[in-house]
Formats: C-alpha cells, structure tokens, sequence
C-alpha cells in the first residue's frame, strides 16, 4: 500500500509541475510581448494587472466551490477547460489579430488556475495526512518550482522558434498532459477523498462564513496584513521586471529568460532546504520577509543587470518561504470545514496587492520610472511588517 500511494503521490506532482510549467508560460509571455510591442513600463505594469486581477477576484467563489463539489472533480475541468482557452485564444488571434487576445487568455486561464489551486489546497491535508504538513507543501512546490523553473526558459526557446500565438498552443498540449497524469493518479485509488459536505441555504453563506471568520479567529487579519505586504513587492516586481531587464538595463530578452528560470531555481534550493530541516513557523516568517524587504531594496536601487538579479534572487526565491509559513499557519488557525471557503477569501485579500502593484506601475511609472514606484512600495511592506510586530506584542 506505502508503495502504491508513494506513486499516486508522484502522479499528483507530476500533474501540478505540468499545470504549472504551462501557466509559468502564459504569465512569462504577456508582459514580454506587450512591453516588446509598446515599449511601454507603463502599458506593461497595465498588462500584468489585467493579467493576474482576475485570477485573484475568484478565490472567494472557487474557496466556496471547493467546499460543495469535489475538489477532484474542479481540479480536472480546470486542466481541460485551460487547453480549451489557449486553443480558442489562438483561433481568435488568427481571425482578429492584435495582443489583447493574449491577455484576455491569460485573465481566463487566470480563474481556472486559482479554481485549480484551491482545489489542490484542500486536497493534500487528505492526501498526504501521514506526512508533516510543511514538508508536504515544500514538495508541492517544489513540483510547482520546477515548472516555473524550465517555464520561461521554454517559452524563450520556443520563441526563437516560432511567434507567441503557437507558443500559447503548445501551452494547451502541457494543460492536457497535467489532466493525464490526474487521471492516472485517480485510477490508482491510493487515497480516497472525503464526500464534501451539503451546501444548506443561499449561494452566498459560504462567503459570509469566510468573511465572519476572518473577522473573529485570532491571528488572520495579521497574516493577512503581511502576506498583502509581501504581495506589493512581489507583484511589482514581476510588473517591472521585463522593462527593468529589457529596457532600463539594457539587456536582452533572453537574459530576461535566464532571470526568470535563475528565480525560481533559488525557490527550488530553499524549498528543498525547508523539506529536509525543522524550522519553527515564526522563524519562518520573520526571515522571509526580513530577506524579500531586503532583495525589494536592491531591485529598486539597482544600478546594473547583477545588483539587479540579487535583489530579483532574494524576493522571488524567499516568496516561497514565506508561502510555507501562510500555508501552515492558515491550515492551523481555520476549521478544517471551513478551510476552501475561508482561504479563498483570504488569498483574494492577500493577492489583491499584486494587480495594485502592477496599476501603480502603470500609473507612477512615467513620473517616478520603475524604480521609484518598486522603493516605495518596499517601503509600504516595511511599515506593514512593523506595524503587525508592534500589535502581536
């Protein structure tokens, strides 16, 4: 039986590395193809924003579909219906022509993605219940890293190859392998997922529960507070980062590749750090964010393409650290009946300052430049994180 689940489990892997190799694709074309197109910092932070607010205005309505259909069963008709998008979105740019077909895609994939992450959320307590909950999301994300890793360093490959409309084709085929290997982790029947429980009253119940628990259990409003803060600099840095590279710094696309694959190896290291030691969750916490303030600072004051890729280093590759410590602490402080509904709210909330970051860019960029909008947001996340220490004490 261990040996039959320990391949259900690498099945479950190998379908989160391919989901998110082919998302990691979309999200690495769209500010690259727009800022190649307009050669606008501020029409790119304006693409990245329509890009990602979406996907996050839907975690409150996936979290609560979650909670009354079977995860599984989202899980399989995100994979299917993203395929489905790309193809679409290809056909429509042969017809019409004009970029905004690719961020329209990337926006629609962005909801199916967010229907597939919270779907996998509430999956792995049940998954994996004979394992250390932080050791199984470092895995987890470690097979996510993985994809984010050979992402962009395909998607530049398949660039030199071939115009974006068929790189977002091949994007479709990787969606369709990830619901292979779903399927064949389900026909194993390694793990049996509990029935979810009947929705009783109005469609909106599940939300005003979130909204009521977030409100009264101890401790969230102060990860939500810090994780919003992590999110601003996050979120304008990957807003920036194509101008930053391509066009502030001079330098070529496929550095900006090379950036982006460098970025999500440094998360792979300390993933894999973070799996094989025990770190309490506060220590977790504090030098996560303690590294990303200071990786923010570099990428801000940056002077060249090096200075530049230590601070990009330090803000991509501790996100995920301090995603580890969000993770636990949320699967701590909430009800497990109330885990997809309630943490569909708070990753809205915490999200949001993601697409905030890349409208700032879009708006500040042409008075302040990338740089001066990338410090003052870095210094908006260090009031925060001061701010939530002076009130946990």
């Amino acid at each position: 039986m261990s040996d039959k689940r320990d391949a259900g489990g690498l099945l479950f892997y190998a379908s989160l590395f391919f989901s998110r190799l082919a998302d990691q694709i979309l999200l690495f074309l769209v500010p690259l193809v727009v800022f190649e197109t307009t050669g606008s910092v501020a029409w790119s932070g304006i693409a990245f924003t329509l890009e990602t607010l979406p996907r996050f205005l839907a975690f409150p309505v996936c979290g609560a579909l979650c909670d009354r259909v079977s995860p599984l069963k989202l899980l399989r008709i995100s994979q299917l219906y993203r395929a489905l998008v790309c193809m679409a979105g290809v056909i429509a740019f042969q017809w019409v022509g004009g970029v905004g077909w690719l961020i329209a895609l990337s926006a629609v994939c962005g909801v199916l993605t967010t229907q597939g992450l919270m779907a996998r959320e509430v999956m792995l307590p049940q998954i994996f219940r004979q394992h250390r909950f932080e050791k199984v999301l470092a895995h987890a994300q470690l097979a996510d890293q993985l994809g984010m890793v050979l992402g962009p360093l395909l998607a530049s490959l398949l660039l030199r190859w071939m115009p974006w409309p068929m790189v977002v084709g091949a994007t479709a085929v990787f969606f369709l392998i990830a619901d292979g290997a779903v399927t064949w982790w389900q026909r194993q029947g390694a793990v049996t997922l509990a029935a979810p429980e009947p929705a009783p009253g109005h469609w909106t119940a599940p939300i005003r529960i979130a909204l009521s628990q977030v409100l009264h259990l101890p401790g969230l409003k102060q990860v939500i507070a810090l994780a919003a803060g992590v999110n601003l600099v996050i979120g304008v840095t990957l807003a920036t980062s194509a101008a930053m590279v391509t066009g502030l710094l001079q330098r070529s696309a496929g550095d900006y590749a090379v950036l982006q694959t460098a970025g999500a190896i440094a998360t792979v290291v300390i993933l894999l750090f973070i799996a094989r030691t025990v770190l309490t969750l506060r220590t977790l916490g504090l030098v996560s964010y303690t590294v990303m303030l200071a990786g923010g600072l570099l990428t801000g004051l940056a002077g060249n393409f090096w200075v530049y890729t230590a601070g990009f280093l330090l803000v991509i590759g501790f996100d995920k650290m301090f995603n580890v410590y969000i993770r636990s602490l949320r699967q701590k402080l909430i009800p497990p009946k109330d885990l997809g509904k309630t943490t569909g709210v708070i990753v809205m909330f915490n999200n949001l300052s993601q697409p905030l970051a890349g409208m700032l860019v879009g708006v500040f960029a042409g008075v302040m430049e990338g740089r001066g909008v990338i410090l003052g947001l870095v210094l908006v996340m260090g009031v925060i994180g001061v701010l939530v220490a002076c009130v946990r004490r």
